[in-house]
């Protein structure tokens, strides 16, 4: 039987700094939210992901910490027409900049192009990589703008 690693909390500064990268294909049943959006089904499903980290310069001599992620799976749900089983294949693919502090982030988020994070130590990728699929799931089904 196949034992299952964790999605590592990193620490995104040093993550970026180093320019590291980790993949996993996680089974679907170890993302609570995203269970119950396809209501136990699937549970064997794999989400496969990706996460790159990169330290910048920007134009002004300051250092900007990156995080890119992709993360790619099929989602069993039910069609609203027909009610039958539908599979909706989600793909992410996004940058997060982050910043040093959580007001930071929230004043910058607007106006930015990119995502902006706070940065942290302690970095749950794990709700990361459910975030961002769920977000993705319920811009392809019309549920989200944009």
């Amino acid at each position: 039987m196949k034992q299952e690693l964790p999605t590592p909390r990193i620490d995104v500064k040093a993550f970026a700094q180093a320019a590291s990268s980790l993949s996993g294909a996680d089974s679907l049943s170890k993302y609570e939210r995203l269970m119950e959006e396809v209501k136990g089904l699937g549970s064997d499903r794999t989400l496969t992901w990706h996460a790159q980290g990169e330290f910048r310069t920007d134009e002004l001599g300051a250092d900007q910490v990156w995080l890119h992620l992709t993360a790619e799976v099929s989602l069993p749900l039910t069609c609203q027409r027909c009610l039958g089983p539908v599979d909706i294949a989600v793909s992410v693919n996004r940058s997060f900049r982050f910043v040093g502090s959580e007001e930071a982030a929230e004043a910058q988020d607007e106006d930015a192009e990119e995502d902006v994070l706070a940065l942290s130590p302690d970095f749950n990728l794990s709700e990361l990589i459910e975030d961002e699929v769920l977000m993705d799931e319920a811009m392809r089904l019309g549920l989200l703008e944009g």
